[in-house]
């Protein structure tokens, strides 16, 4: 099913912020330092200036009717484009290794922009039942309003996911590793058939960040973000994010964005871009710390089962070690006493993480519940870390303590 066309000239062209860019070759942590950035453009400045302002203005006439050209230096209106958010997103558009990037005001702005820019009343979409709960929400209940139908694939197999695409399949949402037991998708031979067929492919890569995978590469068309966890890390900041290198798939996005009014205010976005500052550092200690723990509890008598891509262990871990070149700090595992009553137990023993919903955080969180259900397995009561900054040592120490009566 084909998408109608945008008018490409219904789009602001947004200025691009100035280009400071490293010596090619530049690597990951060099980039979220310097690229985009000109700080004699602004009086030296270490730091991006905050642009707060909701409005600019123009020195005449003919400068604001030209403000939608390319080349133009203005802008208009925070909500089309603001010079700390573009140059934030000129940042997140090198790491992810795409043409562009959309800021949007959470996640869920940003994953619902990218829905709804490649779907329309009759379009179908496959996504996999692990995904981000809201998401799944957002595709079993929001979607069908508008006359989307969703197939929810519930196996990490890619043929299930290319056996499930139809004539009128025009989006294929994925999420890897999966939320609540971490399944890992082999993503390259669902794109190649995609791609072959003019359909679609989103991936969500919140849990990776693109320290460590970037899902551009393996075929696909869009990556988003909660830019809330890792990207942000300090939690203080909600926010999202959309890459992408296509343009007409950019026109499509951005108009999401704007008519709906998702976008962040300047003062998220200057948070963002001071967060990125130390995503390399932080997503080395995260991986650290949080297979230092997995590694301890898969060996631990109470423990079941470690649900943790980097464990040689887990299903799919030779798919991840070939797919991403690290992992974070989120898993689950299973007590032995797989009941609520263990669970809740176990959690409310930790003193170093406390209870919390959110994860990509510098402080480190759990959370028990039914909710990561497998559907059609047994119902089991499952135990998720977010495995924060503090020492390794005093997190191993923490966790051992909980697991003893």
């Amino acid at each position: 099913m084909k998408l109608p066309e945008f008018d490409p000239h219904s789009v602001p062209v947004i200025p691009p912020p100035p280009r400071h860019e490293p010596v090619d070759g530049a690597d990951f942590e060099t980039l979220c330092e310097h690229f985009g950035e000109d700080r004699f453009a602004h009086g030296g400045s270490a730091a991006f200036p905050l642009y707060q302002a909701s409005t600019f203005v123009f020195p005449t006439m003919a400068d604001f009717e030209r403000r939608k050209e390319p080349g133009s230096p203005y802008f208009e209106y925070t909500r089309v484009g603001n010079p700390t958010t573009a140059t934030l997103e000129a940042k997140l558009a090198r790491l992810e290794r795409g043409q562009w990037a959309y800021v949007a005001a959470s996640g869920m702005g940003a994953i619902a922009a990218a829905i709804n820019a490649c779907v329309q009343s009759g379009s179908h979409v496959v996504a996999g039942v692990g995904a981000y709960w809201p998401t799944v929400r957002l595709l079993k209940h929001w979607a069908p309003r508008f006359g989307v139908e969703t197939t929810f694939i519930q196996s990490s197999d890619p043929q299930d996911y290319i056996d499930a695409l139809r004539p009128e399949t025009t989006l294929v949402y994925l999420e890897s590793p999966s939320s609540g037991y971490f399944d890992v998708l082999d993503v390259a031979p669902i794109t190649a058939v995609t791609r072959e067929r003019g359909i679609l492919t989103a991936f969500d890569n919140c849990w990776a960040s693109p320290y460590f995978q970037n899902p551009l590469e393996l075929g696909c068309d869009l990556v988003v973000h909660s830019a809330t966890k890792y990207i942000g890390g300090h939690s203080d900041v909600v926010a999202g994010a959309v890459m992408g290198r296509d343009d007409d798939v950019r026109r499509r996005v951005f108009r999401e964005i704007e008519i709906i009014g998702a976008v962040p205010d300047p003062f998220a976005a200057w948070l963002l871009m001071r967060g990125l500052r130390t995503l390399a550092l932080r997503m080395e200690q995260h991986q650290r710390s949080a297979l230092a723990i997995a590694q301890m509890l898969a060996e631990h008598p109470r423990v079941a089962r470690v649900n943790h891509p980097g464990l040689p262990s887990h299903p799919q871990h030779e798919v991840a070690r070939r797919q991403m070149r690290g992992t974070s700090s989120l898993f689950s595992f299973v007590l032995k006493d797989a009941t609520k009553e263990a669970a809740h137990r176990f959690v409310d023993r930790l003193k170093l993480f406390h209870i919390g919903v959110s994860w990509g955080g510098h402080e480190s969180l759990a959370l028990a519940g039914t909710f990561f259900d497998k559907p059609g397995g047994t119902p089991e009561w499952v135990i998720r870390l977010h495995v924060g900054l503090e020492s390794t040592k005093n997190l191993l120490a923490d966790v051992r303590q909980a697991l003893e009566d």
